[in-house]
């Protein structure tokens, strides 16, 4: 496929597109012995195949910590737990980081005769034709829907243990690609963390709790800013009837920002949800901080007549000096595949980040060098 958005994606997938620190070891907390700092040191850097010691120095320490500590069993055994969930997903995830994903939601009690399930199934096989491919819970109803249609081979199931659903879905179970997670922090934040865009389509509470979050660490900054698509079977009503709620609930009360209804799309036809997804990605590549400057990477350099207007239309979203053009900062050569992209760079305030997704909605439509 020779489509823009196919451009591989970052390999280094940042929760919050933050920068990748220094190696220094002087943040490491003490676990009140010298001799046994030394030790763990030594200890991390005799590990083969580590290229940061110094975490894992303090992830050992923290542990070490928590064991001597005022933490309980039950509560090791819940860190314990949690990284070991943490590390499997990194493992499945691994090999397909290169890989555009989208982040399947809706109900488990979807019947596959629904018009929902139908909608679903053919989403997902659309967005396999685009590059993309789909994570959802592994369940039944709108998850087995979300990887009927995208196949074993082109999706994910992240599978939550519940004492009433017995095993995944016919069409990921036995896949090596289906994760079993006992937490579901941990099931949410490989979600989060995985995905190039998240679609939900109606369902219950789990829905809203994935869909609200997703939406909640966007507006805040603390997860990478990517399309959130709320879909209806064609005719469907439930998500024009929430969007109706957080305009004359959320809004009107002043409890949210007029620009955050940028982070998403409502909407019942599916080729418009794919036409979100697809076109955040016609030109914007991906992000990172580096320290106060937000480093935009782009498939295609701008004019400098973009360049003029996205500094007068987008200036509020600038904390000093302007929006500029340029290359691959030094700090960023720990990601050699991305250095040949152009990049825009400016010192961003890190709030209203619905305006920076209509900012990445303007440099996708600007003009491009010729």
């Amino acid at each position: 496929m020779s489509k823009s958005h196919n451009r591989q994606p970052p390999l280094y997938r940042d929760l919050t597109a933050g920068m990748v620190p220094d190696q220094a070891c002087n943040f490491i907390d003490s676990t009140g012995s010298k001799e046994l700092d030394t030790r763990i040191l030594d200890l991390a850097k005799s590990v083969e195949g580590v290229d940061d010691f110094c975490l894992l120095a303090e992830m050992i320490s923290t542990a070490v910590g928590m064991a001597q500590g005022s933490s309980n069993q039950a509560d090791f055994k819940l860190a314990n737990r949690a990284l070991k969930e943490m590390k499997k997903s990194s493992e499945i995830f691994g090999p397909f980081r290169g890989n555009r994903k989208v982040a399947l939601f809706g109900s488990a009690r979807t019947k596959p005769e629904e018009r929902e399930y139908q909608t679903a199934v053919k989403f997902s096989r659309r967005m396999v034709e685009e590059g993309f491919m789909t994570i959802t819970g592994a369940g039944p109803g709108i998850m087995a829907a979300g990887n009927e249609g995208a196949t074993a081979d082109h999706s994910f199931g992240l599978n939550i243990s519940l004492p009433f659903e017995a095993s995944a879905n016919e069409f990921i179970y036995g896949d090596p690609k289906l994760i079993d997670y006992n937490y579901f922090f941990t099931r949410k934040l490989a979600f989060v963390k995985e995905a190039d865009a998240g679609v939900g389509m109606p369902g219950g509470f789990g829905t809203q709790d994935e869909i609200l979050e997703a939406l909640t660490l966007i507006q805040t900054g603390k997860a990478k800013l990517y399309p959130i698509v709320c879909l209806d079977a064609p005719g469907g009503t439930y998500w024009k009837a929430w969007k109706q709620f957080v305009e004359e609930h959320l809004l009107r009360l002043g409890l949210i920002s007029e620009s955050d209804f940028s982070l998403f799309k409502v909407t019942d036809d599916v080729e418009e949800a794919i036409r979100e997804i697809t076109g955040f990605y016609a030109n914007f590549h991906s992000y990172r901080y580096v320290g106060e400057r937000l480093v935009v990477r782009l498939q295609t350099a701008l004019s400098e007549g973009a360049l003029e207007d996205l500094n007068q239309r987008f200036a509020v979203i600038v904390k000093s000096g302007e929006i500029e053009q340029g290359s691959a900062l030094k700090e960023e050569q720990s990601e050699p595949e991305l250095v040949d992209l152009p990049r825009i760079i400016l010192r961003h305030r890190r709030r209203d980040f619905g305006l920076l997704r209509e900012f990445i909605n303007a440099l996708n439509k600007a003009e491009v060098e010729s």
